[in-house]
């Protein structure tokens, strides 16, 4: 179990490892992650909110921050919509997407309503309390985007199936209708689905967005480039794509930032078998000297170095779910996640893990369901099995171990399942090598 301290209004999660996938604790789903740097050099990340898999977010934000990638915070309820106390009194949520700046001495926190309201409410410090909503007249759609240029000039975006722009008024509240530009980029053209997300690096303007360009599901985080804020873009390709993070997974959406001089892309990965339950993400990017920016792929480790083989692994930071299995979270407790529904011939992977100067003994903690057998694989499945667990089929959960030979150095790790066909195998806690 991992152990959550609660600190005032702030969750200080403890016992991490540093930047591990998801950037989150168990039980909290943050989607839609869009990444700012504050000016006390934080980084700071707004998203939508999951409860349900019934049902795509919730009436109120959460907050993550970090000063250096390696420990989070978790600030709840910076933003409500479901109350007459609530930051904006006219709204009643489900709260979609958002976005924030910091201009002037005040952050603007921007959001998005189901009917295609877009609104705007502010605060003196990045975790609010955000207070007097204000209708943005003009957008009516869904995932505001805000980029401020060089110039100090600001911009407004929005958009589903096509991006809009505009310049926004020196208030940060309205934008000047008279020019809004459509069509910043499609979905015919530019695979463009929703979530835009506007950055600028070495004169080049950056729109990051949900790709629908593969699988005809916008699993990806795609972008194209202009030299001009409000275009014309030119479609650049695929940053990442969440396909692989769940069975039932649909979307993706996130934002690019640059941090303590690196560059990351930030995406969700959706859990419980469904296309909700979102979970935010980090993997570090870079570009090439056309400014072009190759495909990352996902991984256990985000932004910091490969899992340690020695420590507890938890199930639920695998990056690749293939079969029937999925993340979700233990019966009777609100802050484990497992793996579970686990069938014959599934597969997870964890990218990647130290196994330093090699190791011997594979523990994983079970609780057996039909019972079977776990294949520990390394980057290579033609290699064959480096080592197998057989899981009885007690109903209990356990500590089974088995020996294993030829993990050293960096490795990915996959574990295959198998067992009788159709029933559920067993539910993985956590892995740990010796």
């Amino acid at each position: 179990m991992k152990r959550i301290v609660l600190i005032a209004a702030c969750l200080l999660l403890t016992e991490v490892l540093p930047a591990q996938n998801p950037v989150l604790p168990p039980g909290v789903y943050i989607a839609d992650p869009a990444g700012r740097v504050g000016p006390d050099g934080k980084l700071y990340i707004y998203g939508s909110l999951d409860e349900s898999t019934e049902y795509y977010c919730s009436d109120r934000y959460h907050l993550l921050s970090s000063a250096d990638l390696h420990s989070w915070q978790l600030q709840e309820n910076i933003f409500t919509a479901a109350s007459k106390n609530d930051g904006a009194q006219y709204a009643n949520g489900p709260l979609y997407a958002p976005d924030m700046c910091y201009r002037n001495g005040r952050y603007y926190l921007y959001y998005c309503l189901p009917d295609g309201t877009e609104g705007v409410v502010t605060s003196k410090r990045p975790e609010g309390p955000f207070r007097n909503g204000l209708k943005i007249t003009g957008p009516a759609q869904i995932d505001p985007a805000v980029f401020i240029d060089d110039d100090g000039q600001a911009y407004y975006y929005w958009g589903q199936f096509e991006a809009k722009g505009a310049r926004m008024n020196p208030d940060m509240k309205t934008i000047d209708t008279t020019s809004i530009v459509e069509g910043l980029v499609t979905e015919k053209k530019h695979f463009f689905h929703e979530g835009a997300f506007v950055f600028k690096r070495k004169g080049i303007y950056y729109m990051v967005y949900s790709h629908i360009g593969r699988q005809d599901r916008p699993t990806c985080i795609g972008y194209a480039t202009a030299h001009s804020p409000l275009g014309p873009f030119k479609y650049g390709g695929v940053i990442i794509d969440n396909a692989g993070c769940d069975p039932a997974v649909w979307n993706n959406h996130g934002s690019v930032v640059a941090f303590h001089g690196k560059w990351y892309v930030l995406y969700h990965r959706a859990t419980h078998n469904s296309a909700t339950m979102r979970k935010a993400c980090i993997e570090p990017i870079t570009f090439r000297p056309d400014g072009s920016i190759p495909e990352v792929f996902m991984t256990s480790q985000g932004a910091g170095a490969p899992l340690t083989a020695t420590k507890k692994i938890d199930a639920e930071r695998a990056c690749l779910l293939f079969g029937n299995v999925r993340i979700q979270l233990m019966q009777g407790t609100s802050q484990n996640e497992a793996l579970m529904a686990i069938r014959n011939g599934d597969r997870a992977a964890w990218k990647f893990i130290n196994y330093g100067n090699g190791v011997r003994h594979c523990n994983i903690r079970v609780r057996a369901r039909a019972g079977g057998r776990i294949d520990i694989i390394d980057n290579y499945p033609w290699h064959g099995p480096r080592g197998s667990i057989t899981v009885p089929a007690d109903g209990s959960w356990s500590t089974i171990s088995c020996e294993v030979t030829g993990l050293a150095g960096i490795q990915a790790l996959w574990l295959q399942f198998h067992g009788q066909p159709g029933k559920d195998l067993f539910d993985i806690d956590w892995i740990k090598f010796e």
